[in-house]
């Protein structure tokens, strides 16, 4: 990334000999204990400026540490907290997340150094023109964006958590929201904050705050959910895949469950999924061959669909757009063969080389091909 870096905690002693971290904004030094169970008060924390008790405990190992952390300290940058809020400077700590050690001063330094929420973009209506706006977080409507979607987090309920990121307002218990896409009311079965694995119910949620919404469907990443206002956050894109691979269902009666899976992955982010318009198997589109091994393995595991994955000559994909439904149906009856919807229902033009988007360009001028998308499927961006 070429960004400098300025280390905020230091380890003393390494392996075996390891003793602990010096973390330079308290001035202190944390002394570690081996065990998984222990909590960040279990931890001796000792002042620097008592040096005579910490070379006696820990000896050269110690003097060492001092040493090469002074070192450190003069040949980084001097922390500056504004380089950090411009992404031009990165903080380091020492630790052990196995013995969770060395992770409360990582929290710690979150909440000191984390900017406030601050504005948004966002579009909405008026009349039939589009205007874009500004989402302050102290504005008084609720206003937040789904940014993740996890299905079965709970195997016990096949639940779905929709996690959202407040925008503005706040959120409390039993107040009525909307699914701007769809129109529809969203009446989640909870509300959680998420620590590690533990889930803890929402009271309330202010701007900044990430909250997950138990659902079963009707939600997907993109989506902005308010209180009343039409709003549509942007900012979420989906970049056309490279890779592509074929559907085949070993056991056909568990179609109905194969296509509730693929539908809820797509919906998820997991993988694109596209539906020819002329029928045929489901298509899976990926910018990387991990991301096909990880559904067929999440589609057998968590839907009970045992699949099996064949290519295809299709190299690539373009959304499209035209600037009137004539220019499009006209170019739809032209390649019939190529057409496919995605997740989101936008109109997808399927090619087998970069030549094909190149001739269809030329033979339909007035037809945009995008090469990227918002999550929501209504931004369309960077056409070429």
């Amino acid at each position: 990334l070429g960004m400098p870096c300025c280390p905020v905690t230091w380890p003393v002693g390494q392996g075996k000999s390891f003793g602990g971290i010096i973390d330079l904004r308290t001035q202190s030094m944390t002394v570690f204990q081996a065990g998984s169970e222990k909590r960040p008060e279990d931890f001796e924390v000792i002042p620097l400026t008592d040096v005579d008790k910490l070379r006696a405990r820990f000896g050269k190992a110690y003097d060492d540490a001092i040493e090469s952390m002074e070192l450190a300290v003069g040949a980084s940058i001097a922390w500056d907290h504004q380089e950090f809020l411009a992404a031009r400077l990165t903080p380091v700590f020492f630790g052990s997340g196995v013995n969770n050690f060395g992770v409360q001063e990582v929290l710690n330094a979150v909440v000191d150094m984390s900017p406030p929420p601050g504005p948004r973009m966002a579009w909405r209506e008026v009349g039939r023109e589009r205007e874009q706006v500004t989402i302050r977080p102290e504005d008084k409507g609720f206003a937040g964006v789904v940014f993740k979607v996890q299905a079965n987090m709970d195997a016990n309920h096949r639940d779905r958590i929709a996690f959202v990121r407040v925008a503005s307002g706040r959120y409390t218990p039993g107040m009525k929201m909307k699914v701007q896409r769809t129109g529809k009311e969203l009446r989640p079965t909870s509300v959680v904050t998420f620590m590690s694995q533990r889930r803890e119910a929402v009271d309330e949620a202010y701007a900044g705050d990430i909250i997950g919404f138990t659902i079963h469907g009707g939600v997907q990443l993109g989506d902005s959910i308010t209180d009343g206002p039409a709003l549509q956050f942007t900012g979420l894109p989906f970049f056309a895949p490279e890779l592509f691979m074929t559907v085949v269902l070993k056991n056909p009666l568990r179609s109905k469950q194969l296509q509730q899976g693929l539908m809820e992955l797509g919906e998820e982010g997991a993988i694109q999924v596209f539906k020819p318009d002329a029928g045929g198997n489901m298509l899976l589109g990926a910018v990387g061959q991990l991301q096909f091994e990880v559904v067929q393995h999440r589609l057998k595991t968590e839907y009970d669909c045992d699949v099996r994955l064949e290519g295809c000559q299709y190299t690539g994909a373009r959304w499209i757009t035209a600037d009137t439904p004539a220019e499009l149906r006209e170019f739809e009856n032209a390649y019939p063969l190529r057409m496919a919807h995605d997740a989101a229902g936008t109109l997808t033009y399927l090619c087998t080389s970069p030549y094909d988007v190149r001739l269809a360009q030329e033979r339909f001028p007035k037809i945009h091909f995008h090469p990227l998308r918002e999550h929501a499927g209504l931004e369309l961006q960077a056409r070429s």
